[in-house]
C-alpha cells in the first residue's frame, strides 16, 4: 500500500520554515490552520503519510522535498454548503436560524445573527397579528437591508390568519418565510411566493420573496418543489391578489427553491432520521428540476438532530446546501424562554425528549418533540388525546377523567373551562365555538387545546404555578450539544449566545470536514480530531 502510495505521487512538496505534520500531535495542531491550503505528502524514509502547510509544490529532485500525493485548497466556513445559499439571500453563512414559535426565536436572538451574517428566521406562528406586525418592524428598523425571515405556519383552524401575516409580511417587504407545517398548499402561501414576480432586461425572473419550505415528507416537498398549481394561481388573478403577469411567470418556478428536511426535530416533527430522507428529497428535487427544466438553482437544506459540528459536517456531506438549526438557538440567551427554562435545557440529556399531540393540529393526530426531564407536559398531552379517543363529549367524561381535568389541567370546572373557550373562539373564530356546540368531540378538542397552546406561554412566562405543565419543544440536537458543550464557555446557559453557537458549530464543521478530507488521502488523522471544542470566537 505504501508503494502504491509513493508511485502515485504527482510532484513534490519543498517545506518552508515548517517541516511536515506526521505525529498525531502535529497533525491536529495543523488542524487547527483548516482555513490555509494543505500538501499531502509522504516520509521518503517511513512511507507514512502526512499533512505539510506552507511551503511550494516544486516539480522534483530538490533537495528536502517530499512526495507529493495531493494538494487542497484552504476551508473556509463561509465556504460549508452550497455558494448560490449566499449569493441567494444576501448572507455569509450556509446557515439558518429556526423560527421557533411564540416568539422564542425572539426578535433579540434574529438581530444578533443577522449582524453576523446568519439568517434567521422570527418565531411568529402562536402569535397575533399584531405582535407580529410589532415585531417585523423592530427587526426592520434595526437590520436596515441585512436579511432576515420569519415564520408562515400553516393555520387550517384559523384560515384567515395565514392572509393576515402575508399582509404583514408584504406590507414590510419580509423577503423569506419559513412555511412550517403544511400538508397541503394554501393561497396564502402562493400569494406571498408569487407576488412581486416580473422579468429582468436580461430574461432572467426576478423574485423577492423566498419560501423555505420545511417538509419530512416527499409527497409535502413534491407540492413545492412543483410549480403552483394553476387553479390555484387562476384563483388569485380572478380574486385581485395577483397578477397575471405574476401567474404565467409563476409557472415557470418551483413554489420553494429553499425546502429544508426536517428530521427528528423539536417541535412539529415526523422523527425521520436524515441520512435516510435528505438523499430521498435530494433525489426528487433532482427530477422535477429536470422534468420542469428550471433555471434557477433548487436548494435541499437539513434540520433536525443538528447540535454539534459532527451533524453540521455530516449534513453537508450528504449535500445538504445549508443547515438550519431549533433546539440549540432555544437554549440561548436571546431566546424568548424564560432564564430558567434554558436552564432545564442545559441539563438535557439524548433520552430526555419525547412527543406529545400538538395544539394546532390536535385533531388531525400531529405530534410535536418536548422536553421529558423536569415537567410532566408530555405525559398529561398524551393523556388528554387517549380521553379524545374515547369520549364523545365531555358530558360523557368517567368521574376519574373529569376529576382529574378539573383538578390538574383546567384548575376550574369544565364549565367555567369551556365559558372561557368558548369566549376566545367567538372573538377569534366563531365558526369554530359554533361547530363545537353541535359537535361534542369537537367542544372536548377545543377544550384540551387551550391547556396544549397555553402550556408554551406558561414556559416562556416562567409560570410558578404551572411549573410541571411546561411545553418546552425539544429534540435529542439538545443533548448532543450539551454533551459537546460540556467543560467548555458554552456549557453555561448565559453565555450560550445565539452568534458564538453558530459560530463554533460552523468553524467546528469545517474542521471536521478537514479532518475527514485528510483521512480519505491517507492521513493517519487521530480520532481527537473529529472533536472540536467550543470556544470564543470573533
Amino acid at each position: 500500500m505504501l508503494e502504491s502510495r509513493s508511485q502515485a505521487s504527482i510532484g513534490a512538496w519543498l517545506p518552508g520554515t515548517e517541516e511536515p505534520a506526521f505525529s498525531s500531535e502535529a497533525i491536529l495542531c495543523a488542524l487547527e490552520r483548516v482555513r490555509e491550503p494543505s500538501w499531502i505528502v509522504q516520509c521518503p524514509r517511513s512511507g507514512r503519510v502526512g499533512v505539510g502547510l506552507g511551503g511550494a509544490g516544486v516539480s522534483g529532485g530538490e533537495p528536502g522535498a517530499y512526495p507529493l500525493l495531493g494538494c487542497l485548497p484552504g476551508l473556509y466556513p463561509e465556504w460549508l454548503g452550497d455558494r448560490s445559499f449566499g449569493e441567494a439571500h444576501g448572507v455569509r453563512f450556509a446557515y439558518a436560524a429556526g423560527a421557533m414559535a411564540n416568539g422564542i426565536a425572539s426578535v433579540r436572538m434574529v438581530i444578533a445573527l443577522g449582524r453576523a451574517g446568519f439568517l434567521a428566521f422570527f418565531g411568529a406562528a402562536g402569535l397575533e397579528p399584531a405582535e407580529i406586525d410589532s415585531a417585523i418592524g423592530t427587526i426592520r428598523a434595526e437590520l436596515g437591508r441585512a436579511s432576515f425571515g420569519s415564520n408562515l405556519i400553516h393555520s387550517p383552524d384559523r384560515p384567515g390568519l395565514e392572509d393576515a401575516v402575508v399582509d404583514i409580511y408584504l406590507r414590510h417587504g419580509v423577503s423569506k418565510v419559513s412555511a412550517a407545517a403544511f400538508m397541503e398548499l394554501t393561497p396564502a402561501v402562493l400569494r406571498y411566493a408569487c407576488t412581486g414576480l416580473r422579468r429582468e432586461t436580461d430574461g432572467r425572473i426576478a423574485r423577492p420573496h423566498a419560501v423555505f419550505a420545511k417538509i419530512s415528507r416527499p409527497e409535502v416537498a413534491r407540492l413545492f418543489l412543483s410549480p403552483p398549481p394553476g387553479a390555484m394561481l387562476e384563483g388569485l388573478v380572478r380574486a385581485g391578489k395577483l397578477g397575471a403577469e405574476e401567474a404565467r411567470l409563476a409557472a415557470r418556478l418551483p413554489l420553494a427553491e429553499d425546502v429544508t428536511v426536517e428530521a427528528d426535530s423539536a417541535g412539529h416533527t415526523d422523527r425521520q432520521a436524515l441520512p435516510a430522507l435528505l438523499p430521498v428529497i435530494e433525489r426528487l428535487r433532482d427530477d422535477l428540476c429536470t422534468r420542469h427544466a428550471y433555471e434557477r438553482p433548487v436548494r435541499v437544506g437539513a434540520a433536525g438532530g443538528l447540535g454539534t459540528p459532527n451533524s453540521v459536517a455530516a449534513a453537508f456531506a450528504l449535500g445538504a446546501a445549508y443547515v438550519l438549526t431549533g433546539s440549540v438557538n432555544q437554549a440561548c440567551a436571546e431566546s424568548g424562554l424564560h432564564a430558567d427554562c434554558r436552564r432545564l435545557l442545559a441539563d438535557v440529556g439524548l433520552a430526555d425528549v419525547m412527543t406529545a399531540p400538538s395544539a394546532d393540529m390536535f385533531e388531525l393526530g400531529a405530534e410535536v418533540q418536548v422536553l421529558k426531564r423536569g415537567t410532566m407536559f408530555g405525559l398529561r398531552a398524551r393523556k388528554l388525546q387517549e380521553i379524545h379517543r374515547r369520549c364523545a363529549c365531555p358530558e360523557e367524561l368517567p368521574d376519574a377523567d373529569r376529576s382529574w381535568l378539573e383538578r390538574e389541567i383546567l384548575r376550574c370546572s369544565i364549565a367555567e373551562a369551556w365559558d372561557a373557550t368558548r369566549r376566545y373562539w367567538l372573538e377569534r373564530d366563531p365558526e369554530e365555538a359554533e361547530r363545537a356546540e353541535r359537535d361534542g368531540r369537537h367542544r372536548l378538542a377545543l377544550l384540551f387545546r387551550s391547556y396544549l397552546g397555553r402550556a408554551s406561554r406558561w414556559a416562556i412566562e416562567a409560570d410558578p404555578d404551572r411549573k410541571l405543565d411546561y411545553q418546552i419543544w425539544c429534540g435529542p440536537a439538545m443533548g448532543a450539544f450539551n454533551a459537546w458543550t460540556r467543560g467548555s464557555f458554552l456549557e453555561d446557559p448565559a453565555q450560550r449566545s445565539a452568534v458564538q453557537v453558530a459560530r463554533n458549530l460552523m468553524e467546528g464543521a469545517a474542521v471536521v470536514s478537514r479532518a475527514q478530507q485528510w483521512r480519505s488521502c491517507g492521513v493517519p488523522v487521530p480520532p481527537a480530531a473529529f472533536d472540536y471544542r467550543p470556544r470564543p470566537l470573533g
